[in-house]
């Protein structure tokens, strides 16, 4: 199991010290001294005061902010989680997204969404009713301008009219895609173009707001990720090359209950085939940040993987 670092200004309760730069270098940089294998970030341009006041987060442009922590780190790497290809054409997503792997060296992850918030998607001028539409198109679109840059590409509200300069991405033929949601789409998506899975295992108000399917459990887990599997053989891929990220348990390093419940729940979702596990670390304040991730990274042996 890898671990991924969701950047603690994605927590509804964290202070705005954690959008500083000082901050932001001192959390990426403990991330990886601690053996972490990633560092996320969430994508919302947009979102309305009322989604922040009911549970949602402060945020940062993830583009910008996983760029300014690749230059502050050398191994760790930088996961867009999620991106929203629907709201943009997919040739600026192509750049920005191609863009972060060169300057990151090659160290992208592209966690990709179709968006939930309807509020958003009107302050950034798209129709959320065709973003399923706009997701799949973006998916194959981004493909075709990482693997062939020059050629042009069409879609229903774009047309590049002749050959395309653009430098192709760092990692060959493209950044890992990996796709979240939960449903028949995603997994369908999974299959088409993806290199990764991103559900939600949470109760079912919760993946209602979030507008995908229900996984409540791990055992609904473990059926979801054998109908991938089935789906991706079909499609003549190998399914354990795709990889698989689950959200890790609170855990309460302190406690040896919590502790011994975390390693339970994660030992059985990776027993399904989850291959990473995005943590929530303490967002009180960076020190109590900083000192989560030193305690959690040493609990859990994480350095180990990276010979640290």
């Amino acid at each position: 199991m890898k671990y991924t670092l969701e950047y603690p200004s994605e927590l509804p309760t964290a202070p705005d010290d954690f959008l500083q730069p000082e901050v932001i270098r001192a959390i990426a940089t403990e991330a990886e001294a601690a053996g972490f294998s990633a560092v996320a970030l969430s994508e919302h341009p947009a979102p309305s005061v009322k989604w922040r006041h009911n549970g949602g987060h402060n945020t940062l442009d993830p583009i910008a902010a996983l760029s300014f922590m690749a230059a502050a780190t050398s191994r760790i790497r930088v996961m867009t989680n999620l991106y929203v290809l629907a709201f943009r054409n997919p040739y600026l997503s192509a750049k920005a997204l191609g863009s972060l792997d060169l300057v990151s060296g090659g160290r992208l992850i592209a966690g990709v969404g179709a968006g939930y918030l309807r509020s958003e998607f009107a302050a950034v001028g798209v129709s959320m009713d065709r973003r399923a539409e706009l997701l799949d198109e973006a998916l194959a679109t981004l493909r075709a301008i990482w693997s062939e840059p020059e050629t042009p590409v069409t879609g229903a509200d774009f047309a590049a009219v002749g050959p395309v300069w653009l430098q192709r991405p760092q990692q060959r033929p493209h950044p890992p895609i990996w796709i979240g949601g939960n449903g028949a789409a995603a997994i369908r998506r999974v299959v088409e173009h993806g290199n990764g899975w991103m559900p939600i295992v949470a109760p079912t108000d919760m993946a209602a707001t979030m507008r995908t399917a229900t996984i409540e459990n791990t055992d609904q887990f473990g059926a979801a990720v054998q109908r991938l599997r089935r789906r991706l053989a079909d499609a003549g891929r190998d399914p354990s090359s795709v990889d698989i990220q689950v959200v890790c348990p609170p855990v309460d390093l302190a406690d040896d209950a919590s502790l011994r419940h975390a390693r339970e729940v994660l030992a059985e979702l990776a027993g399904y085939g989850a291959t990473w596990a995005l943590v929530h670390t303490d967002g009180t304040s960076p020190r109590a940040a900083l000192d989560y991730l030193k305690a959690f990274g040493e609990t859990m042996n994480l350095g180990a993987a990276h010979g640290i």
